[in-house]
């Protein structure tokens, strides 16, 4: 299948299919019976957008895998349609992050069904994204992770950061505690809970589990993962000097957030134009 606005023929994808005897943590899919829409019903999502929001996704994929922040095929990244807010894009079951290009991403309703591409979402992948972006409009971007330093502070007693640096603060104010650890997402009753756990924050911390973060764009949701996880790992190490941390006077805290908020689109946006010429230029397989 050649992705709207591509302009060339792209190699077919053919989804990986693990082993009968090989057991998973991921969970498939089953098939929705609701009528399948498509691309072109009523309102087309508008060629160019789209081809770019499925290159910047699949680049979120990959320099994500190059820091670690994957866990196997178990984790999830999607972003709404542009100019079809009843679909979203979202990575197929069984690739992992170093795997996904821009044309193997799926296009997937709030039902379950598959609208363009190969293969399934993974079933919690399904039953976390498509609720929360149901459900709360403004999230138009959700990635989930298990990325190894935050996923360690959601496993601890109490508020996961402590706001004792710099690249902390940046989520002063921004942040949720899912206390309510409730087993695998294999409903949408569950979808609805984690969904309802997030508020009005952006990151949500997800006790024995991992994180969420919801942004509007995908840049700010790109800029705000890897900063996450840098923030989780310095406080990780700081508290393996076995001192005690010095945490920012809430008024300061306050206004450096503050401080932070004014610039974090732009930021965000030259982060992940960063991240796009580095992957061209050393892994364009992403873009296909």
């Amino acid at each position: 299948m050649r992705p709207a606005g591509t302009g060339r023929n792209l190699p077919a994808f053919t989804p990986f299919q693990p082993p009968e005897d090989v057991a998973v943590m991921a969970h498939s899919l089953a098939a929705s019976s609701a009528p399948v829409p498509s691309l072109a019903h009523n309102h087309p999502p508008e060629a160019e957008a789209l081809r770019r929001a499925r290159v910047d996704l699949a680049a979120c994929f990959r320099m994500a895998a190059r820091l670690g922040l994957q866990e196997g095929i178990c984790n999830h990244f999607s972003a709404v349609v542009p100019g079809r807010p009843d679909l979203f894009l979202v990575n197929p079951h069984g690739l992992s992050f170093a795997e996904v290009t821009a044309s193997s991403l799926l296009v997937c309703d709030f039902d379950g069904n598959v609208v363009e591409g190969q293969g399934q979402p993974e079933a919690t992948a399904f039953y976390i994204h498509a609720r929360i972006h149901a459900l709360k409009p403004r999230a138009r971007v959700a990635f989930h992770t298990h990325m190894p330093h935050a996923t360690a502070l959601a496993m601890l007693e109490g508020e996961p950061l402590v706001w004792a640096g710099q690249t902390a603060l940046r989520f002063y104010g921004r942040t949720a505690v899912d206390e309510d650890y409730n087993g695998l997402a294999l409903d949408s009753r569950e979808g609805d809970r984690i969904a309802g756990s997030l508020g009005e924050a952006d990151i949500v911390f997800m006790k024995n589990h991992g994180v969420m973060v919801v942004a509007e764009t995908i840049a700010e949701a790109w800029d705000d993962l890897y900063y996450l996880e840098r923030a989780a790992q310095a406080q990780l190490l700081a508290m393996s000097s076995g001192r005690a941390l010095k945490p920012v006077p809430e008024e300061v805290a306050r206004r450096v957030a503050a401080q932070e908020a004014a610039g974090r689109a732009d930021s965000a946006r030259l982060h992940l134009d960063s991240v796009r010429r580095i992957l061209t230029r050393e892994s364009p397989d992403f873009l296909a």
